[in-house]
This record gives C-alpha cells, sequence and structure tokens, in this order.
C-alpha cells in the first residue's frame, strides 16, 4: 500500500458513464474528471494521463 494521503477512485455514474475522482483519506474529493467517459478503460487513461503530466504543475494566479 502507497503512504498517499490521497486514492484514485474509477466509478460508474447514473447516466452508465465512466468517471474518475482523486479522494483524500478524510473522504473529501480533491479532484474530478469533470466528464464522464464511454468506458472504463477511457476513464482510466484520463486519470493516468493526469499522474503522468501534471506532477510538478505550477499554479497559475
Amino acid at each position: 500500500m502507497s503512504d498517499s494521503q490521497a486514492r484514485f477512485e474509477v466509478y460508474e455514474d447514473d447516466a452508465g458513464q465512466w468517471r474518475w475522482r482523486l479522494v483524500h483519506r478524510n473522504g473529501n474529493i480533491l479532484a474530478d474528471s469533470g466528464e464522464g467517459y464511454a468506458s472504463k478503460q477511457k476513464a482510466k487513461q484520463g486519470l493516468e494521463s493526469v499522474k503522468e503530466n501534471a506532477p510538478g504543475a505550477p499554479v497559475e494566479e
């Protein structure tokens, strides 16, 4: 098990679309896909893209 304070979840919404969300261990949702995907595989690809492309991303104000 990872030392991370959060986990990614992949789930099917009420409309039958697949989504991902990043959930802190206290239950707060930190981020989500913002869109539904037609397949679970596409939702997983979306979350993997975030993991790969956003480490150390700058904050713009």
